[in-house]
């Protein structure tokens, strides 16, 4: 079953298309596509340019939006979503000294680590949360995505194509 879905992206979806939408993904995000696109052989700058605009798409529609849905999941009457809204609230306050303290910069240093659970979604959530502005979280959102971009590209390009070249 997996070698099928992996033929129909493959083949009829592309590499590059499967790299990007790789990176909008939660958690995996660029920190997950990078080393697919390594993995298709495309060129780092492709790898790059692909995953930090796809990491980004979802950016604006979290920090607009997703106090509107953790409001109606969290007041409906459905268990599921109220575990997810108490969830994300959780993550929310997990993460928001670390953010907070700093404002801006706090939050691209939080979006820039290339860790999991640490990247744009969550970093646009907490944003959201607290009440930064829009705009001036989507800008740090995108100095900490172009930043954790610059490190992966040169741990996967770099690093393991070094590997591989000794190899």
């Amino acid at each position: 079953m997996g070698e099928i879905i992996k033929e129909f992206f493959l083949d009829f979806v592309g590499e590059e298309l499967c790299v990007f939408l790789c990176s909008m993904l939660p958690i995996i995000e660029l920190r997950g596509s990078i080393p697919m696109a390594f993995a298709f052989g495309l060129p780092w700058w492709q790898a790059y340019l692909i995953s930090v605009v796809g990491n980004l798409l979802p950016v604006p529609f979290i920090l607009l939006l997703i106090n509107v849905v953790i409001k109606w999941m969290a007041s409906s009457n459905v268990g599921f979503f109220i575990k997810i809204a108490s969830f994300l609230l959780k993550k929310v306050e997990k993460n928001r000294e670390r953010i907070e303290k700093y404002s801006f910069w706090g939050l691209c240093l939080f979006v820039a680590i290339p860790l999991p659970a640490t990247g744009a979604w969550t970093g646009s959530l907490v944003a959201a949360v607290i009440g930064m502005k829009p705009w001036r979280a989507f800008l740090s959102a995108l100095l900490g995505v172009m930043l954790a971009g610059v490190v992966v590209t040169l741990i996967v390009y770099g690093g393991i194509g070094f590997l591989a070249w000794l190899i």
